[in-house]
C-alpha cells in the first residue's frame, strides 16, 4: 500500500514489488529517463604510572579544548548539498548558476520545469535547506488521484535556477529547451509551526507530504519512495491527494502547454531568443 495524508492509495496487488510492476512502461520510462540525463591515528602506548610522583615542568602547555559539532538539517551548507551538481558542470564553460548565494525565505518554493532533453519530462524541484530538491517525472504531474507518476530523484539545484527558462545547447549536460510550467510556493499540508521540520522528516522517511500553492497546480501531494532498481537509482511516485483540486480524469500535461512566465510554447522557446546555458558535460 502507498499512503499519503488522509488518503490511501492503493495497487491492487498490494505489495511494493508489485505496485512497481503495476507501473507497467514506468521502469522503461526510468531507463530511458536516465539516458536523457548520464592527523592520523596514532597507536597509543600504555605507560605505567610510578608511585614516586615525577617534578612537574615549571610551565605546562595547555591543549586547547575543541568541540566538534555534528552538522543537523538546518545548519547544513547549500554548497555541500549541491556538489554532485557542480560535478556535473564546468562553470568555466557554462552559464549555471553555481548556488549558493541565493537565501532561503521564510516562504519556501517550488517550481516546474518542462524539459526537452532527450526524452521529454518535467523537473519538479522543492526547496529544502538552502537548495532545490529536484525529481525528474517522465510523464508530468497529474491532478488525477488515480494517477501514480514515476518521479527519480537527482541531484539537488541551487534555488537561482528557478527562474531560468530557455535553452541549453544540444551535446551540454541535460541539452535541450526549457519552459517554466508551473511556479509558487508549497508548506506542509494542514496547520502547524513545525512545517519544515516535517517537511525534512517525510523526505528522510520517503513519505514526502506537500501542499502547493502554484498558478496550476494547487492542493495536497506526496512523493512516496519506492524500492531502488538495478542502476542503484530509487525510484519515487508522485501522488496527488484527493481533496478540492483533485480532478479526476483531466490531464493538465495536455491541456497546459505555455509557459506561466512569457506565455510560449516550447517551439517559441527553441525558435526564439533565449537564454543559452552552456556545459562541458
Amino acid at each position: 500500500m502507498v499512503t499519503g495524508g488522509s488518503q490511501a492509495h492503493k495497487c491492487d496487488t498490494g505489495s511494493t514489488k508489485m505496485c512497481r510492476a503495476r507501473e507497467g512502461p514506468n521502469g522503461r520510462e526510468a531507463h530511458l529517463l536516465r539516458m536523457s540525463l548520464g592527523r592520523p591515528s596514532h597507536a597509543g602506548t600504555l605507560v605505567t604510572a610510578k608511585k614516586t610522583r615525577a617534578k612537574s615542568p615549571a610551565k605546562r602547555a595547555r591543549t586547547p579544548r575543541t568541540t566538534q559539532r555534528m552538522a543537523s538539517p538546518k545548519t547544513s551548507s547549500a554548497l555541500g548539498q549541491l556538489s554532485e551538481y557542480r560535478r556535473k558542470r564546468d562553470f568555466t564553460k557554462t552559464a549555471e548558476p553555481k548556488g549558493g548565494r541565493a537565501k532561503s525565505s521564510s516562504t519556501l518554493r517550488f517550481v516546474i520545469q518542462k524539459h526537452a532533453a532527450t526524452r521529454l519530462h518535467f523537473d519538479l524541484r522543492l526547496e529544502l535547506d538552502g537548495v532545490m530538491k529536484s525529481w525528474a517525472v517522465p510523464k508530468g504531474p497529474s491532478v488525477d488521484p488515480a494517477e501514480k507518476r514515476l518521479a527519480m530523484q537527482v541531484e539537488d539545484h541551487p534555488i537561482e535556477y528557478n527562474t531560468f527558462e530557455g535553452i541549453i545547447p544540444e551535446g551540454e549536460y541535460g541539452g535541450g529547451t526549457v519552459m517554466l510550467w508551473d511556479r509558487g510556493t508549497y508548506t506542509y499540508p494542514g496547520n502547524g509551526s513545525d512545517a519544515v521540520e516535517r517537511l525534512r522528516q517525510g523526505l528522510a522517511k520517503g513519505d514526502f507530504k506537500f501542499e502547493l500553492h502554484g498558478k496550476r497546480l494547487r492542493g495536497s501531494w506526496v512523493l512516496v519512495r519506492m524500492r531502488g532498481d538495478e542502476y542503484g537509482k530509487t525510484p519515487w511516485l508522485l501522488i496527488k491527494h484527493r481533496d478540492e483540486y483533485a480532478k479526476p480524469g483531466f490531464d493538465i500535461v495536455a491541456s497546459e502547454q505555455t509557459s506561466i512566465a512569457t506565455r510560449r510554447t516550447m517551439d517559441a522557446i527553441a525558435k526564439g531568443r533565449s537564454r543559452v546555458w552552456r556545459s562541458n558535460r
